[in-house]
């Protein structure tokens, strides 16, 4: 049985930092693409950060630049989000994503169709 479970996150004042993990089981995701998604209230799923099968790519949305990073430990089949500089729009559940195989085209990286698996979520709260 395939399954991401994510953890890490919590609540935090604008400012701080939080690092969200994924532990993958079920499937060798050591050798496909991951990634982070997250989902305000009232709102749709966005793409926050994705990464390559051996983390020689990443990608990031323009409002995390400079203040998350993707990176993923494939002998220990885990994905991380350091999230520094967090602010009161970070709020969100956190999804951690995984595909089934490589991409052609690096921007699928961006689209929650090119992710095959998905976690349960972990709640970021930033307060200002």
């Amino acid at each position: 049985q395939v399954q991401l479970v994510e953890s890490g996150g919590g609540l935090v004042q604008a400012g701080g930092s939080l690092r969200l993990s994924c532990a993958a089981s079920g499937r060798t995701f050591s050798r496909f693409p991951m990634g982070w998604f997250r989902q305000a209230p009232g709102k749709e799923r966005e793409f926050v950060a994705a990464i390559t099968w051996n983390g020689g790519s990443t990608y990031y949305i323009d409002s995390v630049k400079g203040r998350f990073t993707i990176s993923r430990d494939n002998t220990g089949n885990t994905l991380y989000l350091q999230m520094n500089s967090l602010k009161p729009e970070d709020t969100a559940v956190y999804y951690c994503a995984a595909a089934s195989s490589n991409w052609t085209w690096s921007g699928s990286a961006y689209y929650t169709r090119k992710y095959d698996y998905w976690g349960q979520g972990t709640q970021v709260t930033v307060s200002s």
